[in-house]
């Protein structure tokens, strides 16, 4: 089996909508009822416009996804950036979430950023792993805060510091401003990290 990453396209909305949507259903996302095929569709083309909107494909097919979004809405929040990140059933466990983050953390470096975070629901021992496993910090849990399913559920923030800024920082450098070569480049070294067996 062979893995590509590679920056979204408008052509992979039904895909990884298919990959998202059945995730509403559960309590590893606090979003629900899924997003329409074209609300998803709008959110892909807002979030690329400046973040990295990464696709993990095996052997052509998209099997997961990740991408950066603004974190807070204040201009003084512009250098930080919350993750996002999914995978089909049948991908885990082959590090396809360890690779897709790795291209992020590089291209959000290249681009600026100087701090990420990652608000995973809790419990969700796979992705509270794979923030630890990414040198996140756990900075807190927000205890009882989100209903679904019946129940009070946790949130728990993670944060990485991408960079050591001096003095005022460079305005970011939006996504599709990067060179080619230098994504394609990234992407592919992440890729490696997957295994095909």
């Amino acid at each position: 089996m062979r893995f590509t990453i590679r920056p979204v396209s408008a052509l992979d909305a039904e895909a990884l909508w298919a990959i998202y949507a059945p995730y509403t259903l559960t309590p590893l996302t606090y979003e629900y009822p899924a997003p329409g095929l074209e609300e998803f569709a709008r959110r892909i083309a807002r979030v690329s416009d400046i973040y990295p909107y990464l696709v993990c494909e095996a052997d052509g097919l998209p099997v997961g996804y990740a991408y950066a979004h603004r974190y807070r809405e204040r201009a003084s929040y512009d250098w930080d950036a919350e993750l996002s990140i999914y995978l089909s059933p049948s991908a885990q466990g082959r590090g396809i979430g360890r690779a897709l983050y790795t291209a992020l953390f590089s291209l959000l470096r290249v681009q600026g950023f100087v701090n990420v975070y990652g608000c995973v629901a809790a419990p969700n021992p796979p992705s509270e792993h794979l923030h630890a496993a990414m040198g996140m910090e756990l900075v807190f849990t927000d205890r009882r805060t989100a209903w679904k399913l019946g129940e009070w559920r946790d949130l728990a923030y993670y944060k990485l510091r991408l960079s050591e800024p001096e003095g005022a920082p460079d305005p970011i450098r939006p996504f599709p401003q990067l060179p080619g070569e230098l994504v394609r480049g990234l992407c592919g070294a992440a890729a490696e990290l997957i295994r095909s067996d």
